[in-house]
């Protein structure tokens, strides 16, 4: 097909060359979406339908084989051969099953091996002979080792990942999920599963993924390309708030940042924008030729009471008022005898007397001017935030030295946001038409708000694990974020089958869940894999190092990646100590490859990533680097299930009472 596409002449088929600039784009793009996978086979199961899907059965016609694959693939003469995963006729190979077979006879699975196949798995789902099992080959597909970037799953999603990932545009979706559920593939496939079905709608709307930091999205960008989706945008909320000429260099204190995060803070900014329109004091007069037409003070009082009562955006509303007046004048001249049209009245809009009036009255609001003043400024800010904020909320967000101007400004990423939020009082933010939001529980209500103005007339999918929130601000209950998202009637739906982390590794973190998230079910691995979990003492702290380099080297021996997990403080000195043993490392982000193969994470990046085996530093050193103990224990959590085929931890210090009950 890729070459079907690279021998097209389009000489004879453009009227002009902006049409065959546009097209070859077009051509370009379909080449890149078409372009081999090394190792990816094109096709990885089979369905042998017992009726052709879409005939009636009452006819008793012949049943009709399909390939799955990741992409739809056509012989010379236009056949289909292999048929996409996300095709209605595809969707069996994941919900079927012996209770529901849906007219399918056989399902059958490949296995690979470097790119070869090497086995193959039937399912007879018809035969009511043959006894429901378990896949050999899907358990292994799952268990098969990690060596760089994330990839897809298509392969092995299950019946109830598929139900979300097929689920409509027109709702949002939240998705509750412990570790090892498969909540980011599930948001990642639904995007490719979405512009498959809507291609036209989102290709114009555009669609969006959200992730917690720079080192998560590197380590999934490759999932959506596999699948052949190359124009779907990957951000942090940091990089959808981010403004030319300002730039972070700053930092909030927790205490802070909570507030600066507070949904309070949304209606201090919407009163601080609109307390720069002013009641109209003096009447207008505007002069056109040599008539004089008068528009008294109170009447531009009505014009302006009428906009603020609107609740329009500022700007739009600033852009209306001149229109208004001119309009009131227009009123006049009829009443005169005149008879005046648009392009008078567009003429009156741009009296100098009414553009003066229209400045005075409703000025241009800057938004980072604004909130420069609001953080520093005490009474301003005391004006807007009475009966909001506290006076003790007050003085953490004053600025103890004010800087003189924006650009010199130490911003912080919080500030940013507040600033993208007055930003859309002023001009409305567009819309996409999907957005995805993983690591959703470690947003505050004002992240909430930034990324739901990015999907007001589209869709989200929301992905997150109340027990993994790590920041003083997480997420307390999924109704409260979705509220804050602009997405109150979303449908919440929660994955516990984990098919990452091995049930011993996952019943050891779980013992955290009643001090960091009471009422949580706890994640239910369908992978035993004795001998996963290994909690080794290292006796004297001075031994702690040696003993966690001489983990990961036995780690080392097998197949996969290895990540050493450790408190942010202590990554010096084991990065000291990895070099000077002759130990290649890679950093958070860094793709790991069959010679690279161990990557040194801080705690504080581990959030979404996994490894096949895992070595975590000192757990009591993670709990402590945190500003409370319930927000260590939760960053704990994440780091102790982080591994997909195996766990050690090595301590020297008491291991946390939460753990080691």
């Amino acid at each position: 097909m890729r070459a079907d596409v690279e021998a097209l002449d389009i000489r004879d088929v453009t009227a002009n060359w902006v049409n065959a600039l546009v097209l070859q784009a077009q051509i370009d793009d379909r080449i890149k979406a078409l372009a081999d996978l090394a190792h990816t086979p094109l096709f990885f199961g089979r369905l042998d339908y017992l009726h052709a899907p879409g005939a009636d059965l009452a006819e008793g016609g012949e049943g009709e084989q399909f390939y799955i694959g990741r992409r739809h693939v056509h012989d010379t003469e236009g056949d289909p051969m292999v048929i996409d995963w996300r095709a209605p006729v595809s969707q069996p190979f994941y919900r079927a099953s012996k209770a529901d077979p849906q007219d399918v006879a056989l399902r059958r699975r490949f296995g690979y091996t470097g790119g070869e196949l090497t086995a193959y798995e039937d399912e007879h789902l018809s035969d009511p002979a043959e006894a429901a099992t378990v896949s050999r080959l899907l358990q292994q597909e799952i268990e098969r080792p990690r060596v760089g970037p994330m990839r897809d799953i298509v392969a092995t999603i299950q019946p109830e990942q598929d139900r979300l990932v097929r689920s409509g545009l027109a709702g949002s979706v939240c998705v509750q999920g412990g570790p090892g559920t498969g909540k980011t593939a599930v948001g990642l496939h639904r995007v490719a599963y979405l512009l498959y079905a809507h291609r036209e709608r989102l290709a114009r709307t555009g669609t969006l993924v959200v992730g917690p930091n720079r080192s998560f999205l590197q380590y999934i960008e490759q999932v959506l390309p596999a699948l052949g989706e190359l124009e779907v945008r990957q951000a942090t909320v940091d990089d959808l708030v981010a403004r030319d000429g300002l730039e972070v260099r700053g930092a909030d204190a927790a205490a802070t940042a909570v507030v600066k995060g507070d949904a309070r803070m949304a209606e201090v900014l919407r009163r601080a924008v609109r307390s720069h329109v002013s009641e109209p004091a003096e009447p207008l007069v505007v002069v056109r030729g040599s008539r004089r037409w008068r528009v008294p003070a109170y009447e531009l009082q009505e014009i302006v009471s009428e906009l603020l009562a609107r609740d329009m955006r500022y700007g739009a509303a600033r852009d209306a008022l001149p229109q208004r007046i001119a309009h009131t004048v227009l009123v006049r001249m009829e009443q005169a005898g005149e008879a005046p049209d648009d392009r008078v009245q567009d003429a009156v809009a741009r009296n100098p007397a009414v553009k003066a009036a229209v400045k005075a009255v409703w000025p241009a609001v800057d938004p980072a001017k604004l909130v420069l003043r609001l953080l520093s400024d005490a009474g301003f800010l005391a004006a807007h935030a009475d009966g909001l904020l506290t006076a003790d909320e007050q003085r953490l967000l004053l600025w103890e030295k004010p800087p003189r101007s924006v650009r010199s400004a130490k911003w912080s990423p919080a500030d940013l946001v507040l600033i993208d939020e007055a930003a859309d009082l002023v001009e409305r933010t567009p819309s996409l038409g999907h957005v995805v939001l993983d690591e959703a529980q470690d947003l505050s209500p004002m992240q909430y708000r930034a990324v739901g103005r990015r999907c007001t007339t589209g869709s989200a999918t929301v992905l997150g694990d109340l027990a993994q929130g790590t920041t003083p601000w997480a997420t307390r209950g999924w109704a409260e974020a979705l509220a804050h998202l602009g997405k109150p009637d979303a449908q919440v739906e929660e994955l516990t089958a984990g098919f990452r982390v091995p049930r011993e590794v996952i019943a050891y973190a779980s013992r955290l869940l009643p001090s960091i998230s009471p009422g949580l079910a706890p994640v239910s691995s369908v992978r035993e894999t004795p001998g996963s979990l290994v909690v080794a003492q290292a006796g004297d702290p001075e031994r702690q190092t040696a003993e966690v380099l001489a983990a990961c080297r036995a780690s080392l021996e097998r197949e996969g990646s290895i990540g050493l997990i450790a408190a942010d403080a202590r990554i010096p000195e084991l990065a000291e100590a990895l070099a000077a043993a002759g130990m290649e490392w890679l950093s958070p982000g860094q793709e790991t490859t069959a010679q690279s193969r161990l990557t040194l994470v801080p705690a504080s990046l581990a959030k979404g990533l996994e490894y096949d085996y895992v070595v975590l530093d000192e757990p009591a050193a993670v709990v402590a680097g945190e500003p409370d103990e319930r927000t260590g224990l939760r960053r704990l959590y994440v780091c102790l299930t982080r591994a997909v085929s195996g766990l050690t931890a090595v301590h020297s210090l008491p291991l946390p009472a939460a753990l080691d009950g």
